[in-house]
């Protein structure tokens, strides 16, 4: 498995070389070369299997034996998640009928972020052991400078996935006085000598600029060996398809469906998503390219909702005014304008719909027409983010907006967490909830309250 880059300029990249870059040299971001499918039994043959055994399933479509054994990636996955509290690493809580809650908060720092940053900061110990073997001077060995913006809980889910590892240096970027008190106590409280914090004026957003024009600068760059947490990482997006692929089993547990079977076929599930920079529902994107059954992807935004304003219109377009359109919330990880991980469903939609509809056959071969295609829909990417820094705005088109909606829907929604807490339901479990759950599990109320789907 190859790596290439959004924007059409890099490609034939290794896993490794994906994962420790972060960013591509062309400002894009790193996908597969192409979406691999499971074997076509999975929805059996995987059914049985636990959290981190699924995991090295999923894992092994995308890195290659050749680069990490299949010995060496089930070590990590196990270490990764010997540090989580509960069992199932992911468990799924029904709330009532047709309402689930897929828990994602039962590791260190119980932020969601640490499914994928437990193992990342593991991955990232992985290389540089394997390219400093046998380096005892301190000058001569690799190292990486990582650098990670946030709004709370990628920073410390980060520090607590690479704090005191050797040969890493960690900063972290978030801004000043929006992050919950307990987030920056749990990233500021942090000693370990390769771990700084840094505090920003502005917003999220700002953040993510500084480092992105970190990562735009070559030199500085090359000289640092700068690595990226942020879910501009290839490698946080991978290992978050995991847990779309354990909900569903766990789903077919709870309702006592025999997997592969007739009902199981006829089973539609819709994943509601809290989303902020689009990470965290593209990895169910993934899943769904994989093969997983998945009626919708259910965009959930608070007020910050460039993404839901996307979804109707085919318009992507920044609010103009204080703190650069940015509100203050309830659920400050999601206070986000410029979604990063939008980039990557942009590639796909581009390719998919504006490429290849207007692609004619050529004589040149195959192989050489993929090239060509990804080159084109590299540019349209390049194109649209470019009016998006440059004019606040971009639109793609009622064919491109068509196809966004054939797989994702999206909600704009007030935090409800009273219900929830306090139901008048006999029917429905107390369940107390964070408010960027509380996003998710109100837009999926709202949208989808008249269907059959399963609701996670």
């Amino acid at each position: 498995m190859k790596y290439k880059s959004t924007r059409g300029k890099a490609n034939n990249y290794s896993f490794e070389q994906a994962v420790l870059a972060g960013l591509s040299p062309d400002g894009g971001l790193f996908i597969p070369e192409s979406i691999p499918q499971p074997p076509s039994d999975f929805l059996t043959k995987w059914a049985s299997l636990s959290f981190q055994e699924l995991a090295l399933e999923v894992l092994s479509l995308y890195i290659d034996s050749t680069e990490i054994p299949r010995q060496d990636l089930k070590d990590l996955v196990d270490r990764s998640y010997a540090t989580f509290r509960h069992q199932d690493i992911t468990p799924l809580h029904k709330i009532k009928d047709g309402l689930y809650i897929l828990e994602l908060f039962h590791g260190p720092t119980f932020a969601f972020k640490d499914v994928a940053l437990q193992f990342v900061g593991n991955l990232f110990e992985y290389f540089l052991k394997r390219k400093n073997k046998g380096i005892e001077n301190k000058a001569d060995r690799h190292k990486i400078t990582v650098v990670g913006a946030t709004s709370g809980d990628t920073g410390s889910a980060a520090i607590y996935g690479l704090r005191n590892k050797q040969d890493l240096q960690v900063f972290i970027l978030f801004p000043t006085g929006r992050v919950s008190p307990i987030q920056e106590a749990q990233m500021t409280t942090v000693l370990d000598k390769n771990i700084h914090n840094i505090s920003v004026g502005g917003t999220f957003d700002d953040c993510q600029d500084l480092l992105k024009g970190l990562f735009a600068n070559k030199d500085f760059t090359n000289k640092y060996n700068l690595g990226a947490v942020n879910s501009i990482n290839w490698a946080r997006i991978l290992v978050q398809t995991v847990y779309y692929f354990h909900a569903y089993f766990s789903l077919l547990r709870s309702l006592n469906i025999l997997p592969g079977s007739e009902q199981a076929s006829k089973l539609q599930i819709t994943f509601s998503v809290p989303t902020g920079n689009f990470g965290d529902i593209l990895a169910g994107y993934y899943a769904h390219r994989m093969g997983l059954p998945t009626s919708k992807l259910l965009v959930a935004t608070n007020s910050n909702d460039i993404l839901y304003r996307f979804f109707c219109t085919g318009i992507c377009e920044k609010r103009v005014g204080e703190n650069g359109g940015v509100y203050e919330t309830l659920s400050p990880a999601m206070d986000i304008v410029v979604s990063s991980n939008f980039e990557r469903l942009l590639f796909y939609l581009a390719r998919d719909v504006v490429v290849d509809n207007s692609s004619s056959s050529s004589a040149s071969g195959v192989q050489q027409q993929e090239s060509d295609k990804d080159a084109q829909a590299g540019d349209i990417v390049n194109t649209w983010m470019m009016d998006l820094k440059l004019k606040g705005r971009f639109e793609t088109g009622p064919k491109v907006l068509a196809e966004a909606k054939r797989i994702f829907d999206a909600a704009n929604t007030v935090v409800t967490i009273g219900e929830y807490s306090f139901p008048q339901d006999p029917s429905q479990a107390s369940y107390v909830m964070d408010p960027h759950t509380a996003v998710g599990v109100t837009a999926a109320q709202v949208v989808v309250p008249k269907t059959n789907s399963q609701n996670i």
